[in-house]
C-alpha cells in the first residue's frame, strides 16, 4: 500500500469537552460509550470540578472517515451528560508540562516570550497565544506562536490588565475573522499590567475559570524567571 493511502487511512483526533454529572462510574459510562463506536481515548484531563459537575477534556483518535458527530451522540447517550465542544486536535498533549516550559525558558531568558508562546497552547489547549506589551502609542506585539493569525495592528482597549481574565470575542476591538471562527479569548498579565498574554481558542469551548487561574500562576511564575 502507498504512503498515500496509508496516511488517508490515518485516525483523525479530536477534543471533546464533556459535562459529566460528578458521580462514581460516569466517566467509565462515556469512555464505553465512545468505544462503542471505534473512538480510541488518548487522554482525561479534568479541567474544572464544582456543584456536582465535572467538566473533562477528551482527547480520542477517530477511524479516517468518521464524522464528529458521533462523538457528541455516543457521549450524551450516557444520562446527564452534555458535549460543550468537539474540535480537530493535533496530536496529545503533556498536560502538565509547566515545569519543563519554566525551566525552557530559565535556560534562554532573552527568548523567554517566544517560548511562552509557542507553549502556551499545548498547556491549556487554546489555538494559538500572542504576547502584547503596551506602549503609548498602543499595544506592541512582542511574540506569538507559530499558529497565531496576523492581524497587524490591533487596539486592545483592555490594556493596560490588571488581573487574569475571560474576554468577550464579541466586543468591537475582536478582528472579524476571530468572530466568524467563535474564538473564545482569555488574557493573564505577565508579571505587570503592561506586558499580557492573550490565548485564543477558535472555535471553543469556552475558558473556564480553573484553566484561567492555570494560565494566570504559569505567567506569574515566568515573569519571575524573566525579571530576576
Amino acid at each position: 500500500m502507498s504512503r498515500t493511502k496509508l496516511e488517508a487511512l490515518s485516525p483523525v483526533s479530536f477534543l471533546i469537552r464533556v459535562q459529566i454529572p460528578d458521580r462514581p462510574g460516569n466517566l467509565g459510562s462515556v469512555a464505553s460509550a465512545l468505544g462503542e463506536i471505534g473512538a480510541d481515548i488518548l487522554s482525561v484531563d479534568v479541567v474544572e470540578r464544582g456543584n456536582g459537575v465535572a467538566i473533562d477534556d477528551l482527547v480520542v483518535e477517530l477511524p479516517s472517515g468518521r464524522l464528529p458527530d458521533v462523538l457528541i451522540t455516543a457521549a450524551e447517550s450516557v444520562d446527564g451528560v452534555e458535549v460543550d465542544a468537539v474540535r480537530p486536535y493535533a496530536g496529545v498533549l503533556d498536560t502538565h508540562r509547566e515545569l519543563e516550559l519554566v525551566e525552557e525558558i530559565a535556560a534562554e531568558p532573552a527568548n523567554g516570550l517566544q517560548i511562552l508562546a509557542e507553549g502556551v497552547p499545548k498547556i491549556i489547549r487554546s489555538g494559538w497565544a500572542v504576547v502584547f506589551g503596551h506602549r503609548s502609542g498602543g499595544a506592541e506585539q512582542l511574540a506569538a506562536s507559530t499558529s497565531a493569525p496576523q492581524e497587524g495592528y490591533l487596539e486592545l482597549p483592555w490594556l493596560p490588565l490588571a488581573r487574569a481574565a475571560i474576554l468577550d470575542g464579541d466586543e468591537p476591538w475582536v478582528p472579524d475573522t476571530w468572530k466568524e471562527l467563535g474564538t473564545e479569548l482569555a488574557a493573564t498579565p505577565i508579571g505587570k499590567p503592561d506586558r499580557v498574554l492573550l490565548a485564543g481558542r477558535p472555535g471553543g469551548p469556552m475558558f473556564r475559570t480553573a484553566e484561567l487561574a492555570r494560565l494566570a500562576h504559569l505567567a506569574g511564575i515566568v515573569s519571575v524567571v524573566l525579571d530576576s
